[in-house]
């Protein structure tokens, strides 16, 4: 039985998106020529892929077996395309995750990447969600499952947040004043939970997550910060115990698409692997020397 790898393709938008109204978007084609793509497809494998309803498209088990088969198709065809446009060896792999995150893969860039890979990093850093479905990153560490349909997402740990003051207990710190998060920087939970907790004896504040480290660890006053940052940095103090209610979970996301690239797929494995082995200085659960 041949198939047509522009089926597959069309097949694969409407499982993800469930339903034809969310593909036409992605496939460019109208409701009623999806729906005659799908109903040809069936009718060639001879049993129905999906179950039809008011609400949507749900692959039925045939379904099912379908996407999984028809995803390794969907790989080897971007390999080939790859391949044959010359780029195989200049791949770059781009990885989005918060300041602190990047940080952090940065200081063990020897577990995320080699010379001997083929195959370039580039972390982008930024606060805010970056779009991997319109591939401005193949991967992403995230705080929460993606609820995006064309979107994987694989949980590989938790955060724990506590406040910390520098060592020396002088000038802000010592007058129990806090060092705030301005800008963009200021719409993450922990800044706004410490804006609405602390508002009134924040003093000082810096518009990124180093300036705000450096501030504290310089005397300005105190901040939150995540444990895996407070915790390994000598001129940090945690003054409290863990706040319950930031801790979040900590998500690998990446398209459909592209996960199982075998570079996006490498360096997503070995992300996991360097979270995990460090997941109890990310939960806050390592002793302090």
């Amino acid at each position: 039985m041949d198939f047509s790898w522009d089926d597959l393709r069309l097949f694969l938008d409407v499982a993800r998106l469930g339903g034809l109204s969310a593909a036409t978007a992605t496939t460019r084609l109208s409701a009623a020529t999806l729906g005659r793509r799908i109903t040809a497809l069936e009718r060639q494998l001879g049993e129905p892929l999906f179950q039809r309803s008011q609400t949507g498209y749900r692959l039925t088990p045939a379904g099912e077996d379908l996407l999984a088969r028809a995803e390794d198709v969907e790989a080897a065809m971007l390999s080939l395309k790859r391949w044959k446009e010359g780029t195989l060896g200049d791949r770059v792999v781009r990885l989005s995750a918060g300041s602190w995150t990047s940080a952090f893969v940065a200081g063990h860039i020897g577990a995320i990447w080699t010379v001997e890979d083929r195959f370039g990093l580039e972390l982008v850093t930024a606060n805010q969600k970056v779009d991997i479905g319109r591939r401005h990153a193949d991967l992403g560490v995230r705080n929460q499952r993606p609820t995006e349909q064309w979107l994987a997402g694989r949980l590989i740990g938790r955060v724990a947040y506590a406040i910390y003051s520098g060592v020396n207990l002088i000038n802000g710190i010592k007058a129990g004043y806090f060092v705030g998060v301005a800008g963009e920087g200021g719409q993450t939970h922990s800044a706004r939970w410490m804006q609405a907790r602390h508002g009134d004896r924040i003093a000082v504040s810096g518009h990124d997550a180093m300036s705000v480290r450096e501030l504290v660890a310089n005397g300005a006053g105190l901040s939150v910060f995540p444990c895996f940052v407070g915790d390994s940095d000598p001129r940090l103090v945690r003054v409290a115990t863990p706040i319950k209610e930031l801790e979040t979970d900590q998500w690998l996301v990446s398209h459909h698409e592209e996960r199982h690239d075998p570079s996006v797929r490498a360096v997503g494995e070995r992300i996991a692997t360097l979270m995990q082995r460090h997941a109890a200085l990310f939960r806050g659960e390592l002793p302090r020397p």
